[in-house]
């Protein structure tokens, strides 16, 4: 928070967030950039553990594409991105299974203990959380490219359902779920299915005030090269717009995707935010001037909160 002359400002300040959101569910997506190193991973966990003392119910949502990368390396698995999103073959399921729910969600998991914070492991497939169906070929335009190409994803699901029912109970229990980004189909089989894409539906699902999305970078930015580039507010229409200039690319664009659903779905406000600077998600939270870029659909916000 920004220094005052009065020491109180600043509390004062945040305490009226406190007392609007006590009682409301937020989901956080966490980037798999944000959680390989050990320091960043503890000061956020430290972030969620003031937001769970404050009465706020938190539903984590991990990524944990870079882990996933070096594993598919170490074991000379070929990675295939297009437009952000990965091609999942059997051997990189097989990868996925062994990253998002045993070493990145393990090392969370405990960094939240060591916090205070009684958090609880699941995946899509616990107790039917998210059900998907294998994504057929689609029709996609890649970074730098005009024209569309048709891509098979793979082993992909995309959602046909979210059942939960089981993050309620824990939520009324005064648990924080914690949800790795694996989700299951019919006749037991299991699918790699997008981090944020999960963390938009739950959201949605679960009537969330807020949805939050935990970066390497600042925000959303006019230009990726430079983070004094920040976007501090923006609607579904300016999204659009920065879409069609070519300003979103990459990993971004299946996070803005998942923004505009959750938005549509009845989403209060969606925020992209730093998760390597220290405090920043507290500070989009809880000071009128917020981090990074709050999202929403149609009117412009006047303050971060």
């Amino acid at each position: 928070m920004p220094l005052s002359p009065n020491p109180y400002a600043a509390l004062k300040e945040a305490s009226q967030y406190v007392r609007l959101f006590r009682g409301k569910t937020f989901v956080v997506k966490v980037g798999g950039e944000v959680l390989t190193e050990p320091k960043i991973r503890k000061a956020l966990c430290e972030q969620i553990a003031l937001l769970w003392s404050f009465s706020i119910r938190v539903v984590v949502v991990h990524g944990g594409g870079t882990e996933l990368d070096a594993v598919c390396k170490a074991m000379n698995i070929p990675i295939q991105k297009v437009a952000g999103r990965r091609v999942t073959s059997p051997e990189v399921l097989d990868a996925a299974k062994m990253v998002f729910a045993g070493q990145v969600h393990m090392d969370l998991l405990a960094e939240l203990q060591a916090a205070g914070v009684p958090a609880v492991g699941l995946t899509g497939v616990d107790a039917g959380l998210v059900k998907a169906h294998r994504r057929p070929p689609v029709a996609v335009v890649p970074d730098g490219a005009i024209e569309p190409q048709l891509v098979d994803f793979g082993l992909v699901g995309d959602i046909d359902a979210v059942d939960p029912r089981v993050l309620s109970h824990l939520l009324e229990g005064g648990y924080v779920p914690v949800v790795a980004p694996l989700s299951g189909g019919e006749g037991g089989t299991i699918y790699n299915t997008n981090a944020d894409t999960i963390a938009a539906s739950l959201a949605s699902a679960l009537g969330a005030e807020k949805l939050f999305f935990l970066l390497s970078v600042p925000g959303l930015l006019k230009d990726v090269t430079k983070s004094t580039s920040l976007i501090p507010h923006a609607t579904l229409e300016e999204l659009a717009g920065l879409d069609a200039q070519g300003v979103i690319s990459g990993g971004m664009r299946p996070k803005l995707a998942a923004v505009k659903a959750a938005l549509q779905g009845g989403l209060h406000s969606a925020h992209l935010v730093s998760g390597l600077a220290p405090d920043a998600l507290l500070a989009e939270i809880f000071t009128n001037e917020g981090s990074g870029t709050m999202i929403v659909s149609t009117l412009s916000p006047v303050v971060a909160g």
